[in-house]
């Protein structure tokens, strides 16, 4: 049988995680990843959890080894309530605003399910979360591409590209504004509060609503909390996406949807016929953990170990990069990452190859690109590798940079 001549159109739009496969180089011992945005495994509450664990699987077995419900556990929902309001000052929810899917991931996928066609378009910002274009594109979409300024999405591009739509009578084709606000993937720039109140004027004025995605909020190193798009906008405008996996256990496997009602029973709906039901046993045992013991202040210790990592990998940039003229890099607030750019005319999706021989890794900043096109970026995570595999990492990748940029002519 010829699978390939069975497969639909949007089977044959996916693509693989280029991510997944650099996880693959990064497996040899003598390799340094600075690839994929993995929490370090230190920081997982294990021993909390595996208490918790114990305790809800032979008390609770009537409804942790049980199926549940699409929407997930409500004891996790009322959690999820007070760490909003608590992190956020976000009031006037209750369960039925909020929904609980397989990481965020899943909720991208969710939400092209529900508004994405081949007549569609909804905007992306350059670059953009790569999660985010897989997620979208598989559903043959097409793309409002806005260029990322230091302080988020440029919007006076954005505005212009809005009005072209309304002139033209086709705005009501574009669907939505999506946003990473806070320590963007892979940028790592933050959306300023005014930048947050415009976007959300714009999203008015056109009757678009904006998808929120806050994976990194919570792990900020310096600077002030800057209030949620969906706080200025309130759940009838915008849909706020946030996950555990940063800042308790990726295993888990639990993202959080926040929306009106209206939009949260769509997304159930759509949800229904992806997996049925949600996992009770971790959605609980996340619960029980939340009731316990202080999210925030059980991520200190974790906020504090990231932290010393971007100041090694900021100190290294600064001491084997800064003799390149041309070069820069983003100082992000928080997050995991630092987005690092070489002079015009560098490729570092193919400088790769010369990274593979020196078995340092990085993401091309290629793959963040909506449009398949030559990028001299690349995204660095510096939460994984120890301290002086970062300054290994860096100097490595120096080499890689001069090797590449001599043979090139551009050094």
């Amino acid at each position: 049988m010829n699978l390939e001549d069975k497969i639909s159109k949007i089977g044959r739009n996916m693509k693989s995680s280029i991510i997944r496969e650099i996880l693959k180089f990064a497996a040899d011992k003598d390799a340094i990843s600075f690839g994929g945005g993995v929490p370090d495994p230190e920081t997982f509450p294990r021993k909390e959890l595996a208490e918790i664990a114990k305790e809800i699987i032979e008390k609770e077995y009537h409804y942790t080894l049980q199926y549940s419900t699409t929407e997930g556990d409500p004891v996790l929902k009322q959690q999820i309530l007070k760490l909003l309001e608590k992190m956020y000052g976000i009031t006037g929810l209750d369960e039925d605003n909020l929904v609980f899917t397989v990481g965020s991931q899943q909720a991208l996928d969710l939400i092209g399910k529900l508004f994405l066609d081949d007549e569609s378009y909804c905007v992306l910002d350059d670059p953009a979360y790569l999660g985010a274009i897989n997620a979208f594109r598989q559903y043959l979409a097409n793309f409002v591409v806005v260029p990322l300024e230091d302080d988020g999405m440029d919007l006076n591009v954005l505005e212009r590209k809005l009005s072209e739509f309304d002139k033209n009578g086709k705005i009501k084709q574009v669907k939505f504004i999506y946003v990473v606000s806070n320590f963007h993937n892979p940028a790592g720039v933050t959306t300023s509060l005014e930048k947050r109140k415009a976007l959300v004027e714009i999203a008015e004025k056109y009757d678009l609503f904006i998808v929120e995605d806050d994976p990194y909020g919570a792990l900020r190193y310096e600077g002030e909390t800057v209030d949620p798009i969906f706080k200025i906008g309130g759940p009838e405008r915008v849909v706020l996406l946030n996950t555990f996996s940063k800042v308790l256990a990726p295993g888990l496997r639990i993202g959080m949807v926040a929306g009106s009602k209206e939009f949260i029973r769509k997304i159930v709906q759509a949800k229904q016929s992806a997996d049925l039901c949600s996992p009770a046993i971790t959605h609980r045992l996340a619960a029980r953990y939340l009731e316990r013991y202080d999210l925030l202040e059980q991520l200190e210790p974790t906020i504090e170990l990231y932290r010393r990592k971007r100041t090694v990998m900021l100190n290294a940039l600064e001491e084997y990069f800064s003799d390149i003229p041309g070069v820069k890099w983003v100082k992000s607030e928080g997050g995991l990452f630092i987005w690092l750019t070489l002079p015009e005319g560098f490729d570092t999706w193919e400088m790769f190859e010369y990274a593979k021989r020196k078995k340092v890794f990085y993401v091309p900043g290629r793959v963040f690109k909506v449009y398949d096109e030559p990028s001299p970026s690349m995204r660095l995570s510096f939460c994984l590798p120890p301290d002086e595999k970062i300054v290994e990492g860096i100097k490595r990748l120096k080499e890689v940079v001069l090797e590449y940029g001599k043979e090139k002519g551009l050094l």
